[in-house]
């Protein structure tokens, strides 16, 4: 599938009724385009097990819009998924029926199927995820056992959003009670203890946002954010008796999920107690993710999704076609003792390598450090982003300084070794003028306490003395002596 492709995906919830359109790589696609409505087809099913009129008439209102806009934008590759509402309401089948005559063909996912689904949402943007998601909607929540980058277990419990105040009434302890009962039905939930609980859904992610509020903490990204497990007890008592004057602390923060907000609290803390992970990640990536996600050859699914994203970001703004693929392996002999899990961060830079280059000069270690800090990187971690955005500054010229708020995501010896790799993507810039030419007639190394660029003869004017400088500048960060050789032939 061509990265130029166009997908879009309609959500039909209990809550809301949204369309997201997609483009770029088929492994870590962007949203183009994002709208939903707050329907609330679920509201009053629990009373007379029908969705409301009025709210079927507004979703089939806003899902014409869509259709409209769909057309217009040219996307054919359109999934319609409905979920709880649609499958329990005894006039579920009919509502999708006037659906189907929009022009869309609508599937109603089961239980079980919107789980997984949810599951491989959270696969999409982190691969190596290892624990237990939780997928909180209007009408159920999901959960499903992730690992080795599968969906091994599912389970659909109806304790969703438009639900939960209900079940509260009838006292303390009652969602507890209500909780226990279904999770006694997977025991597979026990593989999640100490290991992260992923949190997805637009009620757990408002929570998250409030957390970052309360902590201070200083990166307002909500994708991978992290939580101590012990603070989803806080979250019920931060969300007590909350009212619309958080907004003006908190503007990102929906006014629609707040009076909510305490009963998804309450549901986190219950599973938390039952459950006993070691921390709560929160996960921009869902159900809609995982059903692009499902479709994907396994060799495609196998792809990193932050590789894939800076690679269609680096072409779209870089000056040479593949130079960063060329950079990282330029550098690449002097950072071979590395974690995997680091070299894919150092790819990823010399990916970005050439990304700030229309900026002015100015500010172009500025424009580095907001794009790896604030970037849609689905498949980075805070810590990641913190890591990119060193090299990156020091790569645009930012000096060795270390730019807020990096150090509070990152510690001293990881920053140490990203200034490295800043140094060196410098060197190589310089060095190559940015062309795919100067790289394949040099060669980066280290042997013993020197740090060799090799030349070869034919090229030996490229070794200026500003290519000099900046290799005596990375020489001595690394804590070697620098050398500059010229030899007939390069190996």
């Amino acid at each position: 599938m061509s990265v130029d492709h166009r997908s879009a995906i309609i959500d039909i919830g209990s809550n809301s009724v949204r369309l997201v359109v997609y483009g770029g790589p088929p492994r870590a696609p962007f949203a183009l385009f994002n709208e939903k409505l707050l329907a609330g087809l679920g509201r009053g099913l629990s009373s007379d097990g029908l969705l409301a009129q009025d709210a079927m008439d507004s979703a089939l209102s806003s899902l014409a819009r869509f259709r409209q806009l769909l057309d217009m934008m040219g996307v054919d590759d359109v999934q319609v998924v409905a979920t709880a509402a649609a499958r329990e309401a005894r006039n579920g089948a009919a509502f999708l029926q006037s659906v189907a005559a929009l022009g869309f063909a609508p599937r109603v996912l089961s239980g079980p199927e919107e789980a997984e689904a949810s599951g491989y949402g959270v696969i999409s943007s982190i691969p190596d995820a290892d624990g237990i998601v939780g997928d909180l909607g209007g009408g159920s929540l999901e959960l499903a056992y992730l690992t080795q980058g599968q969906v091994r277990e599912c389970l659909s419990v109806p304790l969703g959003t438009l639900r939960l105040a209900t079940i509260r009434a009838e006292g303390p302890g009652a969602l507890r009670r209500s909780l226990r009962t279904w999770l006694k039905t997977a025991p597979w939930l026990a593989e999640g203890l100490n290991k992260p609980f992923y949190m997805v859904g637009g009620s757990w992610r408002a929570l998250a946002r409030l957390h970052m509020h309360k902590t201070r903490y200083p990166l307002s990204i909500l994708s991978n954010y992290e939580m101590p497990s012990q603070d989803a007890a806080r979250l019920v008592r931060m969300t007590a008796g909350l009212d619309k004057s958080i907004l003006r602390a908190v503007p990102t923060l929906s006014a629609s999920r707040l009076a909510g907000l305490n009963d998804a609290a309450a549901l986190l803390s219950a599973l938390v107690g039952l459950v006993r992970p070691s921390q709560l990640v929160t996960c921009a990536t869902g159900l809609r993710e995982g059903v692009l996600f499902q479709r994907l050859s396994p060799a495609e699914r196998a792809r990193d999704p932050l590789l894939e994203e800076a690679r269609a970001e680096g072409e779209r703004q870089g000056r040479f076609e593949e130079h960063g693929r060329l950079i990282h392996h330029w550098i690449g002999p002097l950072f071979q003792d590395e974690a995997p899990h680091y070299a894919r961060i150092r790819e990823a830079a010399c990916l970005l390598a050439d990304v700030a280059w229309q900026a002015n000069p100015e500010f172009r270690a500025e424009r580095g450090v907001d794009m790896a800090l604030h970037g849609n990187w689905t498949g980075a971690s805070h810590r990641d982003r913190a890591l990119l955005a060193m090299a990156l500054h020091v790569s645009f010229g930012g000096g060795e300084a270390v730019p807020d708020p990096v150090t509070r995501l990152a510690n001293s010896a990881e920053l140490v070794m990203a200034k490295s790799w800043g140094l060196a993507i410098r060197l190589a810039q310089r060095l190559s003028g940015g062309t795919e030419k100067a790289l394949q007639y040099s060669s980066l190394s280290q042997n013993n306490e020197i740090l060799l660029l090799t030349l070869a003869q034919t090229h030996h004017v490229l070794g200026s003395d500003q290519v000099k400088r900046r290799l005596r500048s990375l020489a001595t960060h690394m804590n070697l002596k620098a050398r500059l050789e010229t030899i007939t032939t390069l190996v």
